[in-house]
């Protein structure tokens, strides 16, 4: 098959998904006959292909996805206007304690902020998917380890933990905020 049809084939299952895809899942599609090489410079192709379009083609941590670029997003949110969920300093205190510190059990959490972690701040961050147990600390007890999930970083934008912003950067942008709500 000829790459500018391979390269059209992926485009189409890429703008087709709801969710990422992974090269694995990509190939399936080829059964299994295109190398991981050629498969990635295709996408880099696509991705300079859709370089001044409204959508750019990402990777993130659990595959490859279209987006609509940042600066169109105002003008879409007009169609659906959808208010984004509040969340508690509390929570997202507790989702950056386990974001830049993970592996961390709760009493860990607890031990950083200060305060109890309420039960429904975990459970939020829980159904939300953007935290996981990953296993258990071998101490008495054997607390639960929590960490971030692939749904957390997809949800960001990110492809690796190595992407999050410097925790400066967070400290300063929490302190805005909190002067804002007052």
């Amino acid at each position: 098959m000829e790459p500018s049809q391979v390269k059209k084939i992926l485009e189409a299952a890429l703008l087709a998904a709801r969710e990422p895809l992974t090269p694995h899942d990509m190939k399936k599609m080829f059964d299994d006959e295109l190398s991981a090489d050629t498969l990635r410079k295709l996408l880099d192709e696509l991705r300079e292909e859709w370089a001044g379009r409204p959508a750019e083609l990402i990777q993130l941590a659990s595959g490859w996805r279209f987006r609509t670029r940042a600066e169109y997003m105002p003008y879409l949110e007009r169609l659906n206007p959808e208010k984004p969920p509040k969340y508690s300093r509390a929570l997202l205190e507790t989702l950056a304690i386990i974001a830049y510190r993970q592996p961390v059990t709760r009493g860990d959490i607890e031990e950083i902020r200060g305060v109890v972690v309420n039960a429904n701040v975990i459970r939020t961050l829980e159904e939300r998917g953007w935290i996981d147990v990953v296993g258990h600390r071998d101490t008495p007890g054997r607390p639960a380890l929590l960490a971030t999930t692939q749904q957390f970083l997809d949800d960001l934008g990110l492809r690796g933990l190595s992407e999050l912003p410097p925790l400066e950067q967070i400290s300063q942008t929490l302190e805005l905020h909190h002067e804002n709500q007052q």
